[in-house]
């Protein structure tokens, strides 16, 4: 019975992660960063790259966006006609923009970013234990099987097989979702992790890390009762993320090489004034 007990407990939390991470649709930027109908003329009118770059800056003064393109200029979406917010990309198989995005999974044929960024982690999580349990539940008739005393040919095969499975997913899982607990430990995304976003003063790996406790709570919430439910409860609406440098300008005593290395940042050099206004 407690077998049982268990095994629904830990499939009812994998099915919910799973459904809440398939139908959970991802967020896109809000009117705010999209270009009105004058800017837009005057930006498509315009046929010099320099001109456009000063109207695309011009709107971003307006808005709290800090991160920029390779060369300097303002993160602009061609295709959804709107200024990025930070850390929002454009997903080339959903075809909008998405807040904070992640990657698009095929595994549940969604768009990994803010709104369902804890609950893919929760699946990872939940599926881990659901196959470690069904492969510890299943292993000693897998023993029994080695050494004969099952005699039903039958449930030989499915015993093997279930097994095989179980393991075999839990391999590949374990590897994925220790992967994104160090993408959370850094307060990176899995696109960040490949291609630092670049700040004014420079790429930035480390950007919007703040340490291990506050890069948590970004993703699952600061009420600890929530952090293991399938119900939204990260910081923010995702359009503004708190930044290393703006913390480090705010309060100085955070600057100290320490204080990082206890909160788990990795030492490197870096402009700590790379933010020249705060709005």
């Amino acid at each position: 019975v407690a077998y049982l007990i268990i095994f629904h407990i830990l499939f009812v939390l994998f099915v919910w992660t799973y459904w809440k991470s398939i139908f959970t649709l991802p967020v896109q930027p809000g009117k705010k960063y999209h270009m009105s109908y004058a800017d837009k003329e005057r930006y498509e009118n315009e046929e010099r790259p320099e001109v456009q770059r000063q109207i695309l800056a011009e709107i971003a003064r307006k808005l709290p966006v800090y991160t920029r393109t390779g060369n300097g200029g303002v993160r602009f979406c061609d295709r959804c006609q709107l200024i990025k917010p930070d850390r929002c990309h454009h997903c080339s198989v959903c075809a909008v923009c998405v807040l904070k995005m992640d990657h698009h999974c095929p595994w549940v044929n969604n768009c990994i970013g803010f709104s369902n960024y804890k609950f893919f982690l929760l699946f990872l999580a939940y599926s881990l234990l659901y196959c470690l349990y069904i492969a510890a539940t299943v292993f000693k008739y897998f023993i029994k099987y080695w050494t004969g005393e099952l005699t039903n040919g039958r449930s030989k095969f499915h015993i093997l097989f279930l097994l095989f499975v179980a393991v075999m997913f839990f391999v590949s899982l374990m590897f994925l979702f220790g992967y994104h607990c160090w993408l959370v430990s850094r307060n990176r995304s899995t696109l960040e992790a490949f291609s630092a976003p670049v700040f004014q003063n420079g790429p930035d790996k480390n950007g919007f890390n703040l340490g291990f406790v506050k890069n948590l709570q970004q993703v699952f919430g600061e009420e600890k009762k929530l952090w293991l439910l399938p119900v939204a409860s990260s910081q923010g609406d995702g359009h503004f993320f708190p930044m290393r440098a703006l913390c480090e300008a705010r309060n100085p005593l955070l600057a100290n090489e320490e204080q990082w290395e206890d909160d788990g940042i990795d030492e490197e050099p870096h402009g700590k004034l790379m933010l020249k206004r705060i709005s």
